[in-house]
C-alpha cells in the first residue's frame, strides 16, 4: 500500500499514523527506539505489505503485468491502490478527502516528538507540499508518482513500464481494489484486536498464512 491507503488504514484501526508511514523508512526491530504506540503503528505497516504481497487477489492481478514491469508491479499496483482509494473516498471514511488530509498532516506533527529519519522528514515534506494525497483521483498524477519513485535509484528505472498496464487493465485493477480492500481492512482491525504488539516475524508469518485460506 501507499501513503493514502496507509493513512486510512492507520486511522480506522486508531493506530498511530506516524508509525504507520515510518513502516518503510525503519529496518530491523522498532522496539525500544520509538513510542510503543509508533512501534505498535510500524509493525501494523509491515503487516499491511506483507498481507497485500501474498493475498490471492493481488497475485492474480500481478500476473497482468508482462517483460521487465512484472518485476515492479508491486510498487506500481502500491500506488495505483492510492487512486483507487481517492475515487471510493466516500465509502470508506465519513470526512471529505481534504479534510481528511488536513487533520492526518496535524495529528502526524504532533507525533512527531522524536527524530526521525532525515529521508521520511523530506518525504514528509514534500508529500503535503506537493499534496500528493489529494492528487492520487488524477491517473495523470499517477503516472507521475511511478516517474518519480523511479528516480530513486537506477535500479527503479524500468517503473515506468507499468503504467501502460494500469491503463490497458484499469478496470479489471478497480474490480480487483473493490474484492481486496475490504478484506484488508479487515485483517488490519484483527490483527490489531488479536495481536496487539506482535514480533514482526510473528506479523511476516500470519500474513503468509493468509494465502492458505482463500
Amino acid at each position: 500500500m501507499n501513503y493514502l491507503a496507509h493513512l486510512h488504514i492507520a486511522d480506522a484501526c486508531q493506530s498511530s499514523l506516524l508509525g504507520n508511514l515510518l513502516g518503510d523508512f525503519i529496518k530491523g526491530n522498532p522496539e525500544g527506539k520509538f513510542p510503543n504506540a509508533v512501534v505498535q503503528g510500524i509493525r501494523l505497516h509491515r503487516f499491511i505489505d506483507a498481507y497485500t504481497d501474498h493475498h490471492p487477489v493481488i497475485h492474480d492481478l500481478k500476473n497482468l503485468f508482462d517483460g521487465p514491469a512484472r518485476r515492479f508491479a508491486s510498487i506500481a499496483l502500491d500506488v495505483f491502490w492510492d487512486h483507487c482509494l481517492s475515487l471510493q473516498w466516500h465509502d470508506f471514511h465519513d470526512l471529505p478527502l481534504s479534510e481528511f488530509c488536513h487533520n492526518a498532516r496535524e495529528r502526524l506533527e504532533s507525533e512527531m516528538t522524536f527524530p526521525v529519519p532525515e529521508r521520511f522528514r523530506s518525504v514528509n515534506h514534500k508529500m503535503w507540499q506537493g499534496m500528493w494525497l489529494m492528487s492520487y483521483g488524477d491517473m495523470d498524477n499517477i503516472e507521475r508518482a511511478l516517474k518519480r519513485i523511479a528516480l530513486r535509484s537506477e535500479r527503479m528505472h524500468a517503473l515506468h513500464l507499468c503504467y501502460p498496464f494500469l491503463k490497458a487493465h484499469y478496470d479489471t485493477l478497480r474490480a480487483g481494489f473493490e474484492q481486496f480492500y475490504p478484506l484488508l481492512l479487515t485483517a488490519a482491525e484483527n490483527k490489531l484486536t488479536a495481536t496487539g504488539n506482535a514480533s514482526s516475524g510473528d506479523v511476516m508469518d500470519e500474513a503468509i498464512q493468509t494465502k492458505n485460506n482463500f
